[in-house]
């Protein structure tokens, strides 16, 4: 990517700043109170990856592999994950989520994405067209 204009630099300000105040509204849009940002994240995880052991789901969630083997511990805890000895290396455990996780995650989703489009009526069809189309470039970069 060549060298960024100050316009390219503002558009990366207004981005990170607009991405922050969206993600903390729709944190209040959650339908499980009792879970963290980061415990709805992990069951995000596993129902988009399936199976893991705590030390990928840290990769994948950015965090420490000591505090990924709290988290899970918690979410085990609250019903929402069961750990099961590793297939092939005993000495590891695979994390799955269970029924309860993927009620409370469908409806923390519907939630969410009547919330957004309720938010989205708002706009018009020109700026809705650059929304959907930038939305896969907002994917790859959450997922970087």
């Amino acid at each position: 990517m060549p060298e960024m204009s100050e316009q390219d630099l503002a558009a990366i300000s207004q981005l990170r700043s607009s991405t922050m105040r969206l993600s903390r509204r729709l944190r209040h849009q959650r339908v499980e109170e009792s879970l963290s940002p980061t415990e709805m994240g992990v069951l995000g995880t596993l129902a988009r990856c399936g199976k893991a052991t705590p030390g990928e789901l840290a990769r994948k969630e950015h965090v420490q592999p000591p505090s990924m083997t709290r988290i899970v511990a918690m979410l085990e805890e609250k019903g929402l994950v069961r750990r099961e000895p590793h297939p092939e290396d005993r000495r590891q455990v695979v994390v799955s989520s269970t029924e309860q996780a993927e009620v409370i995650l469908q409806e923390s989703r519907r939630r969410r994405n009547a919330w957004l489009a309720e938010l989205a009526e708002g706009l018009d069809e020109e700026e809705w067209a650059v929304l959907r189309d930038a939305a896969p470039v907002l994917y790859k970069l959450a997922h970087l």
